[in-house]
């Protein structure tokens, strides 16, 4: 195994405790930490160009949302405009408040390291769930969700589940499972059996066993030592790291509407646009119908449609295009000599549980 420069170490040392302190940088929050404990924090991820998007997420969420219940928005960015925070901030009600996060602070010490195997629509924004448990020492578990969702339930359901001592709670990835090359990826390149590959868009991240298994540091560890070629950066991470600590989710909770079965949409408590097939890009994308219901009573809906009528015809073809490569490149990296699979431990001295082999799935959700 390579060893990692001390400059490295020095780094990932650095990085931590500078994530930790964080909250010196924050706006003081002194008078509401007792409050906040008791709200259920739901953390995305974006940046200005998926505004309209985050929108019709955050409006579908709050239209499932409780009166029993208080909800937290937390969004990552590191540098969302101030129109850009004004017009989500409009979405707050009586029990949903909205807090931005800028993570600038951490991640332009990242920036290479974190854009190097980044490809096609990815950016940095994916990488940001990673720093959420050092972040938010105050909270033992958090949602996280991708901007490119909607909610047709009460998403403290998945804040409520017992997660024991797992890591996470998600889905087993559909797209994994419906191509025969990714299938070959997730086992051979990841060393994870195809069933138990999650998808990393909508998690219930318990962050009290994650600070204590001290993912960010094994993840920044295998970042700055390896930085391998990966299909899917921050969910390759999250699934080699949290591997056989994982609590599975109905499909219900995470559909994929051209992937995995078909499921009545009555049936469906969170519908996830993943890949390229957006309905806001695409006529004929499953379950569009929801989100255009969602999109209609935001003032985005106008310029979503606008956006979906001029989808150019080269735009899709590249989309295609985009998927073949994909293919092609898992195949690639399964034949590399050094992959995720590959790694046998972290050459950090870190006091981890023991794994728990079994693939346990919950039916509570069901």
């Amino acid at each position: 195994m390579k060893k990692l420069k001390d400059y490295k170490k020095k780094l990932i040392k650095e990085i931590v405790g500078f994530v930790q302190k964080g909250k010196d940088m924050m706006p003081k929050m002194e008078g509401i930490m007792k409050k906040i404990k008791t709200e259920i924090p739901i953390f995305f991820s974006t940046d200005d160009n998926y505004i309209p998007c985050l929108s019709v997420a955050i409006h579908s969420l709050e239209e499932n949302s409780s009166s029993e219940n208080n909800y937290r928005i937390i969004i990552l960015h590191t540098g969302m405009s101030l129109k850009g925070k004004a017009e989500i901030k409009k979405f707050e009600t009586d029990n949903v408040k909205i807090s931005f996060q800028n993570i600038s602070h951490i991640t332009t010490k990242l920036t290479k390291d974190l854009a190097l195997r980044l490809r096609d629509y990815y950016s940095e924004t994916i990488y940001y769930r990673m720093f959420i448990p050092s972040m938010f020492p105050e909270y033992e578990k958090a949602i996280y969700l991708d901007a490119d969702i909607v909610l047709q339930d009460d998403v403290a359901k998945l804040y409520n589940l017992d997660l024991g001592d797992k890591l996470i709670a998600g889905v087993t990835d559909q797209v994994i499972n419906s191509v025969p090359e990714f299938r070959v990826y997730s086992k051979e390149g990841l060393g994870i059996e195809p069933k138990k590959y999650f998808n990393s868009g909508v998690l219930v991240m318990n962050l009290r066993e994650m600070r204590k298994s001290k993912i960010e540091e094994k993840f920044l560890y295998r970042l700055l030592n390896y930085n391998l070629d990966t299909a899917a950066p921050d969910q390759d991470y999250l699934n080699t790291l949290c591997k056989d600590r994982v609590l599975y989710l109905p499909e219900t909770w995470n559909k994929m509407p051209d992937f995995g079965e078909k499921v009545d949409a009555n049936e469906i408590h969170l519908i996830h646009y993943n890949m390229y097939r957006k309905p806001w890009h695409y006529e004929d994308v499953p379950y569009s119908e929801s989100f255009w219901k969602y999109a209609k009573e935001t003032k985005y809906y106008e310029e979503l449609k606008e956006t979906l009528a001029n989808y150019p015809e080269e735009a899709k073809k590249q989309d295609l295009v985009a998927g073949d490569k994909l293919v092609e490149y898992t195949k690639q990296i399964v034949k590399q000599k050094f992959k995720f699979a590959d790694i046998e431990d972290d050459d950090l001295e870190y006091d981890t549980d023991e794994d728990q082999s079994t693939m346990e799935e919950t039916n509570e959700l069901a």
